[in-house]
């Protein structure tokens, strides 16, 4: 699937389902089309949409969806495809879960706050 039609379903939230890889690679698309300030309201708005539409608002997580949106922009290397960002990568894409946890407790991810916005890390790092 190119770049553009992943965009298209995701803002039509017509994708389903919307796996883990998927939000990666949608964050990806972004920053490289919008830049870091721009993707995080985009992200924001899809994944909110695509929560409502699919009947689980209650799934989107602000903190964790910009915490990735962070990470991928950290790590983009100029002219690097999906391709080789997924594989260079690949931390990203399995066990999200996991990579969270890095960065913060189960306390603070579990807070309402965390979940309606972005918190910043609590000085977890393994």
């Amino acid at each position: 699937m190119t770049d553009d039609e992943v965009i298209e379903r995701f803002e039509s939230a017509s994708v389903a389902p919307f796996h883990h890889r998927d939000h990666v690679r949608v964050s990806w698309i972004y920053l490289r089309r919008l830049g870091v300030y721009e993707a995080l309201g985009a992200i924001s708005r899809g994944l909110r949409a695509l929560s409502i539409a699919h009947g689980q608002e209650a799934k989107y997580h602000e903190t964790v969806s910009w915490l990735y949106v962070f990470a991928i922009h950290e790590r983009m290397q100029p002219d690097q495809s999906w391709e080789e960002f997924a594989n260079a990568n690949p931390d990203l894409l399995v066990d999200w879960g996991r990579f969270v946890r890095r960065y913060y407790t189960a306390a603070k991810l579990s807070s309402k706050r965390a979940r309606a916005s972005f918190v910043l890390p609590d000085g977890r790092t393994g």
